[in-house]
């Protein structure tokens, strides 16, 4: 049975173990979530009794979705820049929703750059190509991702011929964007130096907000001294780049298509015209017209160059960085070469409003995959990513339920299973109504996520938490971006994780972290841990709880196997610490206890004795990473009997 033939209606096909569970509504398939099945069903129970078995330090959860929509499809390299709003360039991968980019409007190659914003971001491991543009730009991409040609849309991989017929990459082709990026300047004190010096020889007085807020910022750095006011003999490029910002901030512009800096003072000019010397831009100097003694330098070389300068120096005032408007058609760089790299990468894409995007210079699509799993086979890996089934009644039933005379108002916990705020949450909204629900019938309640879209209910969190307890937990394992990448495509970076750490703060509610899953011999460290826990105290984060990793049947075929690829002379050792299952060996577990214990306490992150992790239990909330907290049908709060009382058994979660 396919899923394309999943209907509602009485005697049509459902979803295998649906009985008992709920009714089907109907397949989705989004463009925007890139490869990924919704399969929506109206649940009869979502109020699940977690198994007594399961050594996790709450009873009950709430899961509003089965699968997971972090990890998806498609396709550029995490670190390709893209074009902001701004005029400044952000790495794919730091990319979220919400974000306001650059993106084009217009027929065929003549576009213009309009503002858009960042309606989705995924990622997932895919075959990576590298395409490299004659002027030294290298692009890593899947096969599916398309380019803007001269000659129109293009795939990265395709055939002239056959069933793989279709417009791809090829030695020659011109592709149209804005012009190759270029990196930002560093935050020197020489950079400092040159800002304030060209800023206020022209007058910083009178500057705009954003360039007086920078210039303030920098005048600590060197005291009573003005010794900045003064050019260098031989200033160094870090000077330059800083000189050539602050003069545009005061005395430049950019204006239909021209960017142009001037000033009367000679000294002033003559290090003007040496600075862009040395960064190779083309100009012509011409007078002004409203100050007959001011020199005046515009570039020249279009928008490419417009671009360049701004991402070399990094001026602060934002509306003059803006390039709304600006035709891109005429810029086209030519194609090198397009090869395989012969292995699998993290590929991240977004979605925008106008279905496209600039990637490193060049004019890229919104990518949207297709349908490669119709038949009904659910599995561990991909399907967990790519089929989700959706609780869509999910508010409703619960609200049912904890009226029912035999809730006791136990603690509830969510993210034990899958992440409620997934992607999928920014399009469903069912946490929303969910967290009402518990509050309005006095149940406490937690929250466990790796999921930006959870800022979205911070201002609701924080009426419930008048009315009953309420846990937050972020899980934040470490700041490596390369390994997270590696582990967790598709999820928020650490950065992000860390922000919505501070916006839990600043709104008011305690934010503890799960630093889970440890990965022993990669990520626990004592310098590792000693500074993730002060990055962790620095946003704010209450208490902190170390869990090493655990690999339950399914997690630990995956997750050999990618330990096998990526780090094979480990594999012996986590043999051994596994060798009895699916918990670390408890002498590895006394070794990461004694070793995070002393570095939690000396950033005020030590939940104190016996605060293990969820509802009622401590500051955080939290399970075991990948129990099974939602296995068989939801359980009837109405008919709740005492847990068997269960032999005390090896202790995961209360590590510390």
């Amino acid at each position: 049975m396919r899923w394309e033939q999943l209907r509602a209606g009485e005697g049509e096909p459902v979803l295998p173990g649906l009985t008992g569970f709920g009714e089907a509504v109907r397949t989705v398939r989004a463009p925007e979530f890139g490869g990924i099945t919704f399969h929506e069903v109206r649940a009869r129970s979502v109020l699940n009794r977690v198994p007594d078995a399961s050594m996790v330090p709450f009873r009950w959860s709430v899961n509003p979705y089965r699968g997971c929509s972090h990890a998806c499809t498609y396709c550029l390299e995490g670190e390709t820049p893209v074009l902001m709003a701004d005029g400044r360039a952000k790495p794919i991968a730091e990319l979220r929703e919400g974000d306001r980019i650059l993106g084009t409007r217009g027929h065929g190659v003549a576009r213009r750059l309009v503002p858009t914003e960042v309606l989705a971001q995924w990622s997932t491991v895919r075959e990576a190509y590298r395409i490299t543009l004659e002027d030294g730009t290298r692009l890593v991409a899947g096969a599916d991702h398309r380019f803007l040609s001269a000659r129109g849309w293009k795939y990265v991989r395709g055939s002239r011929f056959g069933t793989a017929q279709r417009p791809h990459l090829s030695p020659g082709v011109e592709l149209v964007g804005p012009g190759r990026f270029a990196r930002p300047p560093d935050d020197t004190l020489g950079y400092r130096a040159g800002y304030l010096c060209g800023m206020l020889r022209s007058g910083g007085f009178a500057a705009e907000p954003d360039a007086a807020a920078r210039a303030l910022g920098y005048l600590p750095d060197f005291g009573s001294s003005v010794g900045f006011m003064r050019i260098p003999r031989e200033p160094d490029a870090h000077w330059a780049r800083g000189f050539l910002a602050g003069l545009f901030d005061l005395a430049g512009g950019y204006r239909r298509g021209m960017l142009s800096l001037a000033h009367d003072e000679t000294e002033v000019v003559d290090t003007l015209f040496a600075a862009l010397d040395r960064f190779s831009f083309g100009y012509e100097t011409v007078g002004h017209r409203s100050h007959p003694g001011r020199r005046q330098a515009r570039l020249t070389g279009g928008t490419g160059e417009v671009l360049r300068f701004l991402h070399l120096t990094d001026p602060a005032v934002a509306w003059k960085r803006s390039l709304e408007g600006t035709v891109i058609g005429s810029v086209r760089r030519a194609v090198a070469a397009v090869e395989p790299l012969g292995l699998e990468l993290p590929l991240f894409d977004i979605t925008t409003g106008t279905g496209d995007f600039v990637a490193d210079g060049v004019v890229s699509h919104n990518c949207f995959a297709r349908n490669t799993h119709t038949y009904l086979d659910f599995d561990a890996g991909r399907d967990f990513d790519t089929q989700v089934v959706v609780k869509v009644n999910a508010p409703e039933v619960l609200t049912a339920q904890l009226k029912r005379p035999g809730w006791r108002r136990e603690p509830v916990a969510m993210g034990t299973n899958t992440d409620p705020y997934q992607r999928a949450e920014g399009r469903y909204r069912l946490m929303p109504g969910i967290v009402r629900a518990l509050a309005e019938s006095g149940t406490p309640l937690s929250i466990l996520t790796k999921g930006t879209v959870l800022s979205r209910d911070l201002p609701l969190l924080g009426s419930a938490v008048k009315d009953v307890p309420v846990r937050l937990s972020v899980s934040l394992a470490l700041l490596d971006r390369e390994v997270q990448r590696r582990l967790e495509p598709g999820t928020p970076s650490p950065r992000a994780r860390l922000d919505l750490v501070r916006k839990a703060a600043a709104a008011g509610l305690p934010c503890s972290v799960m630093v889970a899953p440890v990965l022993p011999y990669l990520t626990d460290s004592a310098d590792a841990l000693d500074a993730l826990f002060a990055e962790l105290a620095a946003a704010g984060a209450t208490s902190a709880t170390v869990l090493p990793l655990h690999l339950r049947p399914g997690a630990r075929e995956w997750f050999a196997s990618w330990l096998g690829r990526k780090y094979p002379a480990l594999v012996p050792r986590y043999r051994r610490l596994y060798s009895r299952g699916s918990y670390v060996d408890p002498g590895y577990r006394q070794r990461l206890a004694s070793r995070a214990g002393p570095l939690l306490r000396r950033h005020g992150l030590d939940p104190g004795p016996g605060s293990g992790p969820g509802p009622g239990s401590g500051p955080g909330s939290g399970s075991v990473p990948g129990s099974d907290t939602d296995s068989g049908p939801d359980s009837d709060p109405g008919h709740h009997q005492p847990p068997t009382p269960q032999p005390e058994k090896p202790e995961q979660l209360r590590l510390l």
